[in-house]
């Protein structure tokens, strides 16, 4: 074989690592695709993560829109670039997730609320592995997980922070559980 041609055959062999490798991050190990609802995201659109651009997540001052007694748009860690959520953001369906992280179940999906996110997008700040944990937040209407989320950081009786994601982890906004 020529030197050129060994030269090929390796760029092409690390094209096609490159390209699996990229396809295993997207799909596997953090639950399904997102789910298609033909609706729009509720309020949620660019990852505000490290962007600098303002999120359509925190168009609304937080305190603004939520149920009385429920979660608020509350954003606890500055340092982190995820905004606080939009009150009007949070949906009637967290409570009752938050209600089961609090009280350490019992979850609608068992075999995977509660397991660890990995984090991935890097969207969130980078901690140990098992530092984050993911929930599911029910769609009304649907027969399968969707594609909302809580994601808590810290300890597992009592997260130090909460994360929503309506869009299964392309943008995040943080959260307080009424207390």
């Amino acid at each position: 074989m020529t030197r050129s041609r060994v030269v090929s055959v390796a760029v092409l062999a690390l094209l096609a690592a490159l390209v699996i490798w990229l396809a295993l991050g997207r799909v596997g190990g953090e639950g399904e695709p997102p789910a298609a609802t033909g609706e729009p995201s509720a309020g949620m659109s660019e990852p505000s993560a490290g962007t600098g651009e303002p999120s359509a997540l925190t168009d609304e001052p937080a305190g603004e829109g939520a149920p009385a007694g429920g979660a608020r748009g509350t954003d606890t860690r500055a340092w982190d670039d995820v905004d606080a959520c939009a009150d009007a953001v949070l949906p009637p369906e967290l409570e009752p997730v938050v209600d089961d992280i609090e009280d350490g179940g019992p979850y609608a999906y068992p075999d995977r609320d509660g397991s660890t996110f990995r984090n991935q997008e890097g969207f969130l700040p980078q901690e140990e592995r098992g530092y984050y944990r993911e929930f599911t937040v029910s769609t009304p209407g649907l027969s399968h997980r969707g594609a909302k989320r809580v994601v808590t950081g810290g300890d597992e009786e009592d997260p130090e922070v909460w994360y929503y994601t309506d869009d299964h982890y392309e943008s995040f906004c943080e959260f307080a559980p009424a207390g």
